[in-house]
């Protein structure tokens, strides 16, 4: 699992002022992913954690849908320093 610094020092600033944010949320949602995905490349017959995923990855998925509708600027800036694809649904 390979982490972004900046993207860390950046949102560990902002953690101790901002925590309930949308950008924040997002960004510890992706951090519970990656760490679940490299649980999941390990143990590959772990249902009960491939459920736990699916449900991170749809929460976050609501977050960034909310956040695109309510302020794109911000939307374009978070997806590209998590570095993580824009939805098909847009």
């Amino acid at each position: 699992m390979v982490k972004n610094p900046f993207i860390s020092v950046t949102f560990q600033e902002k953690k101790k002022e901002n925590s309930g944010s949308v950008e924040f949320q997002v960004f510890s949602f992706t951090n519970k992913i990656q760490k679940l995905t490299s649980h999941l490349k390990l143990h590959r017959k772990d249902y009960l954690s491939q459920r736990g995923l699916r449900k991170i990855l749809e929460k976050r998925q609501q977050l960034l849908s909310y956040l695109s509708n309510k302020n794109r600027i911000r939307y374009k800036e978070l997806i590209s320093q998590l570095n993580i694809r824009e939805s098909k649904n847009r």
